[in-house]
């Protein structure tokens, strides 16, 4: 019988690892390790790191929005805003105060084209204000849901969630906690969406 000497093997298993680390990456797709927990372990859970004043998310909206429309039912999608400085805190802290008031749906577009087309930086929380208010939400529920125990903490979660998967930049899809995906890793944006559905369909068993 042929034993291997151990440094052998530690080669075989470099090697190995080496080698699927190239495959994911010429796949359009990053091998996260560790991999990461996800909320429900009965569905394969897909995250998107976004910023609001990040041109390439805005532009990624509408592949994205198609795809929520015909996703698959073992499929639940969480949007994470991305926390990178004091501004990005600050659009971070409306997305989740949106979430809180449940008018995510209806403020979601328009505070990208605020941003993208309209250049309003929506920096402080009068501006805020003046956009929630214009969308229906009372002063008093924006005020409360802004200053909420809820919203600080959701913000500081999704600041501590960017390193944990190595992201660095958006738009970036994490999927199942295991894989990462990006414009770059994708060749293309509109390819991202490409990668995303074949890790899907592999984490589905199909």
């Amino acid at each position: 019988m042929l034993i291997k000497k151990p440094r052998n093997i530690l080669l075989m298993f470099f090697l190995l690892g080496f080698s699927t680390l190239l495959q994911a990456e010429s796949q359009g797709y990053e091998v996260l390790s560790p991999a990461q927990p996800t909320q429900n372990p009965d569905k394969i859970e897909i995250i998107e790191f976004f910023w609001y004043g990040c041109p390439h998310c805005y532009h990624l909206e509408p592949d994205l929005n198609k795809w929520l429309k015909s996703k698959p039912d073992n499929v639940e999608f969480i949007r994470v805003p991305a926390v990178f400085s004091s501004l990005w805190e600050k659009h971070a802290k409306a997305y989740f105060t949106a979430e809180a008031l449940g008018v995510v749906d209806k403020v979601h577009a328009d505070f990208f084209d605020a941003v993208q087309n309209k250049k309003q930086t929506l920096d402080s929380e009068e501006a805020l204000l003046k956009f929630f208010t214009s969308h229906g939400v009372s002063e008093a529920d924006f005020k409360n849901a802004f200053g909420s125990f809820l919203v600080d903490a959701k913000v500081r979660q999704a600041k501590a969630l960017a390193p944990r998967y190595g992201i660095t930049g958006v738009p970036a899809i994490i999927i199942n906690g295991k894989y990462k995906t990006n414009g770059p890793l994708a060749k293309s944006q509109e390819n991202m969406i490409n990668v995303m559905n074949q890790l899907i369909k592999q984490e589905s068993g199909k």
